[in-house]
């Protein structure tokens, strides 16, 4: 059976990275004039949907039965078969098919900004990750709650947070600067951290947490729109080495976490002190950003 669930598990994550590559360019190839908010707006369903999973599962575990997680698995298996169905329907624009938009790897590796986006993008997974992740344990074991409390307070909270500021960037963002909004965003998810590593009170860390989900919100599709915007070459290819950037980053964040906290007698704190590294070099980048007079794509 843990060979079938692996296996499993290795099948969803290829579909969902696939989904990721192909419906960003999808969206920044639609006739829109606010291709930024239009690419915050799609993101935000990550999160909404993230929330939607959590409360209807726990619902059902409540109400069947956690032993029958097998047919709660075959019911979740709704969301990607209408998500066939619309794909086999719905219109799809391409992205336009210049020299420039057909960049390849070699082109793409031979620009410094490329460089700077992957590492921005792998700074946003790093930073969302490291605390979603934890914000379980850390709600468990500060407020002294059950592990299923726990699992619901901070993920949620978190996921919740993120899901707002994409939202509020989806329909507002027009109004808005988008590296200034990113900006903001960069030292309020350093604060967020520094309020978790440093006040002692459970209550206050756990906000800090939800603190981190707003503030973060904007880092995925943030960079993804100022790359697309500042790299030659923005075809399907980028957004495929960002999103992978970005799982790197995903998948490296809540690593460093553990392994600094169990340095320190299995201190979280210390943890996440270490962790805030990510967005210290997100704002880097940011101000390299500002400071650097590269040319921008026309859209």
């Amino acid at each position: 059976m843990q060979l079938g669930i692996l296996i499993s598990v290795c099948i969803y994550a290829v579909g969902g990275g696939i989904q990721e590559v192909l419906v960003s360019p999808i969206v920044e190839a639609c006739p829109s004039k606010n291709k930024e908010t239009q690419m915050s707006l799609l993101h935000s369903t990550y999160c909404w949907g993230y929330l939607s999973v959590v409360l209807l599962s726990t619902l059902f575990f409540a109400t069947v039965g956690i032993e029958n997680w097998r047919m709660l698995a075959v019911l979740w298996c709704t969301v990607p078969a209408i998500d066939l169905i619309l794909f086999t329907q719905v219109p799809i624009a391409k992205l336009e098919a210049n020299t420039e938009e057909h960049a390849g790897v070699k082109e793409l590796f031979s620009q410094g900004i490329f460089w700077l986006m992957f590492i921005m993008m792998l700074c946003a997974g790093a930073s969302e990750q490291a605390v979603s992740q934890w914000s379980s344990t850390l709600a468990e074991k500060g407020l002294g709650i059950s592990k299923t409390l726990g699992d619901l307070l901070g993920p949620m909270l978190f996921a919740f947070c993120m899901a707002i500021s994409r939202t509020i960037y989806g329909f507002k963002g027009h109004k808005i600067n988008l590296r200034l909004f990113m900006g903001i965003s960069t030292a309020l998810c350093i604060a967020a951290y520094l309020i978790i590593v440093l006040v002692p009170v459970p209550v206050i860390a756990l906000l800090g947490c939800g603190l981190v989900g707003f503030s973060v919100g904007i880092f995925w599709p943030g960079t993804f729109s100022t790359a697309s915007a500042m790299v030659k070459g923005r075809g399907t290819l980028l957004f495929a080495l960002l999103a992978l950037a970005g799982d790197l980053g995903c998948s490296g964040g809540p690593p460093l976490v553990g392994t600094v906290a169990s340095h320190f007698n299995d201190n979280l704190k210390s943890g996440m002190g270490a962790a805030i590294v990510f967005p210290v070099i997100m704002g880097a980048g940011l101000l390299i950003l500002s400071l650097s007079r590269l040319p921008k794509n026309e859209r």
